[in-house]
């Protein structure tokens, strides 16, 4: 018996099957994947943090550490020194690494009450101490994040931003090593002591970004709302670790 291809009922039914069919391919190759994808982001996430304090490989273009050497490295320089902080108070636990910035940023907007659980990854390199923190924040099209490396007075050390949808040769730039090397050297704390964070500023008349206690470098050129953004979320986002900072004065 022939089917007759011409009735909305076949068009209708071809259709449900196919979408069952596709989805459930979908759904196999996502779980098959799933481990693969999982180690991926772990293996991103230790180099981004050895990146930001400055465990580099001349051999990458970008500096990056390789994947197949990042987890011993990680091991080598930060090991089990990873924190959850609330507060003046630091944890020391691995479960830190586990911690997803965004979704504590969630709880706390769910929940104004919630106090967030704060990662902190304590790299030593050259006899020099390293407190890695990742924080997260809005650009002009979508998330900006970055992790940046402080020392005991909270002076940048080291920074990594990356971002999902900036504009090419724009905001996009922030992932550019004439970006980020200004953050080298930056206090966050005025003279007085006050956090003022710092300020992706237009007018800074700073080119070589040579005053690193004003609090501020020079902006991007066409990117002023992503410079926002970071601005925003280095202030937002480190300001939470200031109570505990100040404890490594004491």
């Amino acid at each position: 018996m022939s089917i007759d291809t011409s009735k909305n009922s076949y068009t209708i039914i071809f259709s449900i099957v196919m979408v069952i069919v596709v989805g459930s391919l979908l759904a196999g190759i996502s779980s098959v994947l799933s481990p693969n994808i999982k180690a991926n982001k772990r293996i991103d996430k230790m180099q981004n943090i050895l990146f930001a304090m400055g465990v580099t490989d001349a051999q990458d273009k970008n500096g990056f550490t390789p994947a197949d050497k990042a987890e011993a490295l990680f091991s080598d320089f930060i090991g089990a020194e990873q924190y959850i902080v609330k507060g003046a108070v630091a944890t020391k636990t691995e479960a830190a690494f586990k911690i997803e910035v965004k979704k504590e940023q969630d709880k706390v907007k769910a929940n104004a009450s919630y106090e967030q659980q704060l990662p902190l990854f304590i790299g030593k390199k050259d006899g020099e101490s390293f407190y890695i923190i990742p924080i997260r924040g809005n650009g002009l099209w979508g998330p900006v994040w970055a992790y940046m490396s402080l020392d005991k007075n909270m002076v940048v050390q080291g920074a990594f931003f990356d971002h999902s949808s900036e504009t090419p040769g724009l905001g996009a730039n922030i992932k550019e090593s004439f970006f980020r090397d200004d953050f080298a050297g930056e206090h966050l704390f005025d003279a007085a002591g006050v956090f003022k964070g710092i300020a992706v500023k237009k007018g800074n008349l700073d080119p070589k970004n040579e005053r690193k206690t004003d609090n501020a470098v020079d902006a991007m050129a066409g990117a002023t709302i992503t410079g926002d953004g970071i601005s925003a979320m280095i202030n937002k986002g480190l300001k939470l670790y200031v109570p505990y900072f100040k404890t490594l004065k004491n």
